[in-house]
């Protein structure tokens, strides 16, 4: 079996060798778009009568848009796929009208993982322009609470217990193999009075901070985002960030979900560039979204 087309909708970021894979699956070769489309009508241009479509989290693929492609079979999402809710693609909609959704999973996270740890120890120990506290402090014992204690939350927690971190951890569920090893689970009200430094990793749009959450966190704290969507009230974290001693760190795409004003906040360190996005995420994304394509069209 092959498609008519297969439309890369957006920058999607597979490798050129992926692409070239995906050629084998096409009747009539690969449109490889290397930017985001503006509109809803360039989207529906891209698409025309294609018959398969990859696309990056950026880009919406919503009710309307997936109404008008007759044609669609398969949407394969170059990016995660947690649930309806949190998903670029109207995944239910799609999946009522007889079109397959695939996602991906644990692609970025060392990426991510890394930029964490790299960025935490610079702050702690004053290593860039800013530090923490007067006197330079390490990993060891700090109280660090992981918000979501998933793929990238585990690997985080595996990072920092060989520096002796005395972690805890707030999830949907509980990970018994996890507290067996130390990382202690608190409610999210006891984790932000307990803990110093806290670390997020949820799906996109999951909320979890307010005003009040912020209060019981406190001053002399440290909060990490490298999610997509703000975990938090952004009014009630511009007011958190102006305490003495309160820092904010986030990667580029998390900075990217931040109003202007929460950048220039002058305890925010913000990169510019995405956590997750080396060579060898690449090349993992890749072959993830291969083999999805590869699995339809098998079946």
């Amino acid at each position: 079996m092959k498609f008519n087309k297969i439309v890369c909708v957006d920058n999607t970021k597979l490798t050129d060798h992926a692409i070239e894979e995906l050629r084998k699956y096409s009747e009539d070769g690969v449109d490889n778009y290397k930017n985001y489309p503006a509109s809803e009508a360039e989207i529906l241009e891209r698409i025309g009568n294609a018959e398969a479509v990859l696309v990056s989290w950026k880009t919406q693929l919503t009710e309307s848009i997936i109404g008008q492609c007759p044609n669609l079979k398969y949407i394969g999402m170059a990016c995660s796929l947690y649930d309806d809710e949190s998903a670029n693609v109207a995944v239910n909609f799609a999946r009522e009208h007889g079109i397959s959704v695939k996602g991906i999973f644990d692609y970025g996270d060392p990426g991510v993982v890394e930029f964490i740890i790299s960025e935490l120890i610079r702050l702690l120990h004053g290593f860039g322009d800013r530090q923490w506290r007067e006197i330079p402090v390490e990993l060891t014992n700090r109280r660090i609470g992981i918000i979501g204690l998933g793929t990238t939350g585990q690997m985080l927690a595996e990072c920092l217990l060989p520096f002796g971190a005395d972690l805890y951890y707030f999830s949907r569920t509980r990970k018994k193999e996890w507290e067996e090893r130390g990382v202690k689970y608190l409610s999210l009200d006891n984790l932000l009075e307990r803990t110093e430094i806290i670390s997020f990793h949820l799906p996109k749009n999951t909320r979890l901070l307010g005003k009040r959450e912020f209060e019981i966190f406190g001053q002399g704290k440290i909060l990490i985002s490298t999610s997509l969507g703000l975990p938090f009230e952004e009014k009630a974290f511009q007011k958190w960030l102006k305490n003495e001693g309160n820092f904010g760190i986030f990667d580029g795409d998390a900075r990217a979900w931040l109003s202007e004003k929460s950048q220039e906040e002058k305890n925010l360190i913000a990169s510019e560039k995405s956590a997750g996005w080396s060579e060898e995420t690449r090349q993992r994304l890749s072959e993830k979204v291969l083999e999805n394509i590869k699995e339809f069209i098998d079946n």
